[in-house]
């Protein structure tokens, strides 16, 4: 099997596999086209490589596509999963969606930039002040119920396996990211949450994700998937992603 990666970092010990810059993809267009897998195409290139070129990518246009925007992400885990997800509005910027945000939620509540990740983009708003900064910075506001929680579950997905997961517990009082100090925990992992994974990665055609989940009044919720997660917890669990990928490839490929 014949591979490209645009990604050399996420792609370490995956066999038979070449490198292309992402940036000189139409100068290398006959190296492309004798593979018979490209590995983590960025957003921007996955139209021309799966329409133009009809190529088989990884992760799935699905995990890729939808894991560029908090906005897409969410209005498509509303189609499968409506009850997981926290009450969020995706509005345009305008000044009644101003007000009707202040009229809908109480403080605090949380407002997120659509492209972002690693915590980063994610703002708790504690009066109108916050909001305001929040709102003149951003075109799309996204604004979601705070959940009070000290933790976050994060669940990884390669292919049609969950190969790890693990608490993120908070070292701030709200962000949980390991990027941010957060520490990491791997007890007492609820088997429903990663039934709520499974499920919603087969529904979305998901294949490459780090899912973040979290437990309040009484059940799970989906904040957000991640499709380039961290591979720091996976020293623990003496796991291989890239040798997941692989696993993964060949047997799509028999």
């Amino acid at each position: 099997m014949k591979l490209v990666t645009f990604n050399p970092f996420r792609t370490i010990g995956i066999p038979n596999v070449q490198y292309v810059k992402p940036d000189h993809m139409f100068k290398e267009l006959e190296k492309i086209k004798q593979a018979d897998v490209l590995l983590f195409p960025e957003n921007w290139q996955v139209n021309s490589l799966v329409y133009g070129m009809k190529k088989r990518i990884f992760p799935s246009i699905e995990s890729i596509q939808l894991g560029y925007s908090k906005m897409e992400m969410t209005r498509a885990l509303w189609t499968v999963c409506p009850e997981n997800v926290p009450y969020t509005e995706i509005l345009g910027n305008s000044k009644d969606s101003r007000q009707k945000v202040l009229e809908t939620f109480s403080f605090p509540f949380v407002a997120k930039e659509i492209r972002n990740s690693m915590g980063k983009g994610v703002f708790l708003v504690n009066n109108e002040e916050d909001f305001y900064n929040y709102a003149e910075a951003n075109d799309v506001l996204y604004v979601q119920e705070y959940l009070p929680i000290d933790r976050d579950l994060r669940v990884c997905v390669v292919g049609d396996e969950i190969i790890g997961s693990y608490w993120r517990i908070g070292s701030n009082g709200f962000h949980n990211n390991v990027s941010q100090g957060g520490s990491i925990s791997f007890d007492q992992i609820p088997e429903e949450a990663l039934e709520l994974v499974r499920q919603t990665a087969k529904a979305l055609n998901v294949n490459h994700a780090g899912f973040d989940i979290v437990a309040a009044n009484g059940k799970y919720y989906i904040l957000e998937f991640n499709v380039l997660f961290g591979n720091h917890a996976f020293n623990h669990l003496e796991v291989s992603p890239e040798k997941k990928i692989y696993e993964y490839l060949v047997k799509a490929e028999a």
